[in-house]
């Protein structure tokens, strides 16, 4: 008889897996269990409850924490009732704005180990209306055996502040070849002769707003150039993105939301240049999937960019919130068709050789089987 793999407990305080808006958020924590499902995990996602905080006052705060007693109640009576002990909890993304309340609490009661990806200390907000947030989220972190840094930014203050018994380990982001198995098909081309723009976002307010705002910005400084863009992305601010890109008509596309990985995938091979200034990305899927698509990038000094593109050799990154240095990186490349397609070619080897979901999978899978090696060692 073959056994069962281990299990796991998988956690996404941010929003559930199965979450029905797409998001960078959505995608990395179900690549994540997908990592887990590939090196032999039983991957459970134990609770649907979101910790997304709105305005982090105490009432929205102490409603939060009876909510997380009360789930966590509810899988500890779940997992009483003679199942196999898990061999890990594994939270993805807790920050001040979503603190993981039930991880912890799990990791405690059955007595296993706690793994967070995507941990983020954020000392600025030890004081301000999300104090309270802040200490929880810290808390959290401060639990875990293992956090995974998925960007050197987060790492800096992980590193700084660990405790002793805990193991911070690189995890750059990452994704899954397989699910674009178009991505190295021959590249198509519309014939029109203009470089062919791309973005893709959701049209939410906010930073999202924002690098839609800049990149307008920027693309009205190349009025006299050769492009067209194709937007792929929708949301409730769709009609102000509209408003922002009338002015360049017929050269600027808005081709909606594409859940056809197929049709999306058509998509960025019909793209010479993907462009987005990135405004406080965590680190920005689409630049990846651009990228696997052997499409080279253009953004902006922000977040975790840099941990997506490789600046000078799959990309462009210039300096955070100037149209005029993004249009100027545009302009670059626009006008080298040779150091878009290199740049392209590197793009693909970049996303194949160093952040697959294969590679990945080695990383995740080596830091468990040390956590596991040396609490034996300590036993």
């Amino acid at each position: 008889m073959t056994a069962l793999a281990p299990r796991c407990l998988f956690l996404s305080p941010m929003k559930p897996l199965d979450d029905a808006v797409p998001s960078g958020d959505r995608a990395t924590a179900r690549l994540l269990a997908a990592l887990l499902g590939r090196i032999a995990y039983r991957v459970e996602p134990c609770s649907r409850m979101s910790a997304r905080l709105r305005d982090g006052s105490d009432a929205e705060i102490d409603a939060l924490v009876a909510a997380a007693s009360q789930e966590t109640a509810r899988i500890l009576a779940r997992e009483a009732a003679g199942r196999e002990r898990p061999a890990f909890v594994f939270t993805y993304h807790n920050y001040y704005k979503a603190p993981d309340l039930i991880g912890p609490a799990l990791s405690r009661a059955l007595g296993v180990p706690y793994l967070i990806a995507e941990a983020s200390r954020a000392s600025k907000r030890a004081a301000g209306r999300f104090a309270r947030a802040h200490a929880l989220a810290e808390e959290s972190i401060d639990a875990a055996d293992i956090v995974f840094a998925l960007t050197d930014n987060d790492r800096i203050e992980l590193a700084r502040l660990k405790p002793a018994h805990q193991t911070v380990v690189d995890l750059k982001p990452f994704l899954d070849p397989g699910a674009w198995p178009q991505a190295s098909a021959d590249r198509t081309s519309r014939g029109d002769g203009a470089c062919r723009l791309l973005a893709v976002a959701m049209m939410r307010s906010g930073d999202k707003m924002r690098s839609y705002a800049q990149l307008a910005a920027a693309l009205r400084e190349l009025d006299g150039e050769s492009w067209t863009i194709d937007i792929v992305g929708d949301g409730p601010e769709r009609d102000e993105v509209e408003r922002l890109f009338a002015p360049f008509r017929a050269r600027a596309r808005l081709l909606g939301r594409v859940d056809d990985p197929l049709r999306m995938s058509a998509i960025y091979r019909s793209a010479d240049l993907f462009v987005w200034p990135g405004v406080n990305e965590a680190f920005g899927m689409a630049y990846l999937e651009a990228q696997a698509h052997g499409v080279a990038c253009v953004a902006s000094a922000q977040g975790g960019v840099s941990d997506a593109i490789r600046d000078g050799e799959t990309g462009l990154i210039v300096g955070r919130d100037d149209p005029q240095a993004f249009a100027d990186a545009v302009a670059r490349l626009l006008h080298n068709e040779a150091s878009r397609q290199s740049m392209g070619e590197a793009a693909q080897r970049f996303v194949r050789e160093e952040r697959s979901i294969e590679r990945a999978g080695v990383i995740v899978r080596d830091a468990i089987a040390a956590l596991r090696d040396g609490a034996r060692g300590a036993a």
